[in-house]
């Protein structure tokens, strides 16, 4: 599984922190995530979605116990 990190705007948006999801590819987990979440869907074609680090395409497959962090656009320099 997994882990999702959230945070600032992506957070509150989700409600929650961190979680462990099961989607298998990129592209699965930001369509899950968008229907699961309608908020964080509105604002998710913004955030930076970063595996293991990393900007990765939507047909990336998601390994086992990898870190997924979902950063919303952040203003200022």
């Amino acid at each position: 599984m997994a882990r999702v990190r959230y945070f600032a705007a992506a957070r509150e948006a989700a409600g929650v922190e961190e979680e462990n999801r099961g989607e298998t590819t990129l592209g699965q987990l930001r369509v899950a995530l968008g229907s699961d979440y309608p908020e964080l869907g509105g604002i998710l074609p913004r955030c930076a979605v970063l595996v293991g680090g990393a900007r990765l395409e939507d047909d990336a497959v998601l390994d086992t116990d990898v870190l997924v962090d979902v950063l919303p656009p952040f203003a200022g320099g």
